[in-house]
């Protein structure tokens, strides 16, 4: 027999207490039950069955017997809907490749603070960044101790090894370039003649768009009468497959202004794409499910999104063709405009909602970095301050 009862905590939060009659064990004589708590009723049902299905096929004795992969699977079950596609294939990647081949096969209640620091350092010989593998496997033993399979948990003080080369001072990679840099970079690329790559790397350093945001736009996103750009989708690679799917956050869905010389290249490309497509035998009929970047994929015949490699592959062979420009990350483009946004003197509240940010401390956290002349500005204000009679 099961019984759910709605519980409120001292905090004023609801829980969802699931109590579980699970039968006489065959060894002891004893009667089992079990009780756990969950955030909602969804989840009280879900794991009620999970139990039922569970007894019903091993026995009564079988929950005090899961294995690491029988706990990262219940997780998973409810884990799989609070997150995006990207992300959930991201963690099942993680999962599969280093963790349950070190965990999967072990009874849960039998891994110990010891096993875990001895996997983590192996990590550690292998990986350059093993912090997400720490926090991913952390999440099944919490979730265990939230279904009463363990009492402690077994990753919480293991130790992260450093990498001795961290206690050295190096100069911060600066990602991002100056207002001069900027120009620069974009007069040799347009310089070089193909529009379509010109009109991609002025949306992502004049409109701050992350790439898979500009990947995914359409021509229907630009309003031309009223100079804004709606943001509302972005490309994602899940299964081999470029998807279409909501932006990071509900924040990141956002309308921006655009400055007339952006505006007026998205128009010069626009046409440039009618006879790219007719050299393919194509025709641009709907703006509305018609990408802005796009290419011809030869096997299938078939005009698609720009590949999610195609920009980063388009920066690196423009850097080896102009060695000594200063080299930045294709995500350094979003950084640049941030930074030159601060610099223009926009502030903070302004450059989120521009940028997308769900929380400003992002905002500040990532974007703190100021350009040179900026420094020697604030610099020049307070010594003009202090100057005065």
């Amino acid at each position: 027999m099961a019984n759910i009862k709605k519980v409120t905590l001292k905090n004023g939060e609801t829980r969802y207490e699931l109590s579980v009659y699970l039968g006489v064990d065959p060894h002891t004589r004893k009667k089992k039950k079990t009780k756990r708590r969950f955030k909602t009723l969804k989840e009280a049902k879900l794991a009620h069955a999970q139990l039922k299905l569970e007894v019903h096929s091993k026995g009564v004795n079988s929950i005090n017997n899961y294995t690491f992969k029988d706990v990262y699977e219940l997780w998973m079950a409810n884990h799989q809907n609070e997150v995006r596609g990207t992300t959930l294939a991201n963690k099942k990647s993680k999962f599969k490749a280093r963790i349950l081949p070190k965990f999967g096969h072990i009874k849960i209640k039998d891994i110990k603070p010891f096993y875990c620091q001895k996997v983590v350092n192996e990590w550690a010989k292998e990986l350059k960044t093993i912090q997400d593998y720490t926090i991913q496997a952390n999440l099944v033993f919490k979730f265990a101790i939230k279904m009463e399979f363990i009492e402690k948990n077994p990753m919480e003080f293991v130790v992260i090894p450093r990498n001795k080369e961290e206690n050295y001072y190096t100069e911060p990679f600066k990602n991002f370039l100056t207002k001069e840099e900027l120009k620069q970079f974009m007069k040799i690329l347009e310089e070089e003649g193909n529009t379509q790559y010109t009109c991609l790397f002025r949306v992502l350093a004049f409109c701050g768009l992350r790439k898979g945001e500009a990947l995914a736009l359409h021509w229907s996103d630009i309003d031309w009468d009223n100079k804004t750009i709606n943001i509302n989708k972005t490309t994602a690679w899940v299964n081999k497959k470029m998807i279409l799917q909501p932006p990071k956050t509900k924040d990141s869905i956002r309308i921006i202004s655009v400055d007339s010389k952006t505006l007026k290249l998205f128009k010069r490309w626009k046409k440039e794409q009618v006879d790219f497509y007719k050299q393919f035998g194509f025709e641009v009929t709907n703006d509305k499910n018609q990408p802005i970047f796009s290419r011809y994929v030869h096997k299938r015949n078939t005009m698609d999104y720009m590949r999610e490699a195609t920009p980063n592959d388009i920066l690196t062979h423009f850097y080896e063709r102009h060695p000594g420009l200063k080299e930045i990350t294709i995500h350094g483009f979003r950084h640049t405009h941030a930074s030159l946004l601060f610099e223009s003197g926009a502030n903070p509240k302004d450059v989120q909602a521009r940028l997308g940010h769900s929380d400003i401390q992002t905002t500040m956290n990532i974007y703190t970095h100021v350009t040179n002349s900026s420094r020697e500005r604030v610099a020049t204000l307070f010594n003009d301050f202090m100057d005065e009679n």
